[in-house]
């Protein structure tokens, strides 16, 4: 699978550790996943595109880089998918945030679009779709489908873990959309939950059941 980009950085692999125990508090996994947020965001926006404008140091004048364009989307599939947000916005605080509110129906697994509220001219902009797991794929396949039918065409989608279910699902879906992600796990169980994983990340995050 071309398109998934696993970030082997030392610092993600040993906080993604540090999250996986099943003893690990709500207020650590929450702080962790605030920081492995910042650490991905850096590796999904390596490529952006760079233009040059004049400055002055306090020495000289000189021609020096910026991002290029309209500042990128941020797009939370709610609700895990907020706990990478301000990990990201600390490292690009001028970006748009879209809100995308799916949840996973119990019985057949498969995403139920709530609530959608986004930038105007988010067709017009790069957007990186967030959520922490990457199990079935429904969810990010719903969250990119109903992007890509209000006009976007520039995608990434950024997970904590995934599984091989579903980045198979995903890039047969969307073949043209990257993937960032800290582990591919083993597998999905019968209840589509990623093995050895980390359990429910929305759970985890917030305390709940």
């Amino acid at each position: 699978m071309n398109q998934v980009h696993v970030v082997s950085h030392p610092l993600v692999a040993h906080k993604l550790s540090l999250m996986r125990d099943k003893d690990r508090s709500t207020h650590g996994f929450r702080q962790l996943l605030n920081e492995i947020g910042m650490l991905l965001c850096y590796e999904v926006t390596r490529n952006l595109p760079l233009e040059y404008v004049t400055i002055a140091t306090p020495l000289a004048t000189m021609q020096a880089p910026v991002i290029a364009g309209k500042k990128l989307v941020l797009a939370p599939i709610l609700r895990a998918g907020t706990g990478f947000l301000d990990g990201m916005l600390q490292l690009v605080p001028s970006a748009r945030v879209a809100h995308i509110g799916l949840y996973r129906d119990p019985a057949t697994l498969q995403a139920v679009e709530y609530y959608f509220k986004a930038p105007l001219d988010i067709a017009e902009r790069l957007t990186i779709v967030m959520d922490p797991m990457l199990a079935t794929g429904h969810s990010a396949i719903a969250a990119l489908t109903l992007l890509k039918n209000r006009g976007v065409k520039d995608l990434r989608f950024v997970c904590l873990l995934a599984a091989p279910e579903g980045l198979a699902a995903l890039a047969a879906a969307h073949p043209d959309v990257e993937v960032w992600t800290a582990a591919v796990d083993s597998h999905l169980n019968d209840h589509g939950y990623i093995v050895p994983g980390l359990g429910d990340a929305g759970d985890r995050m917030y305390g709940t059941k």
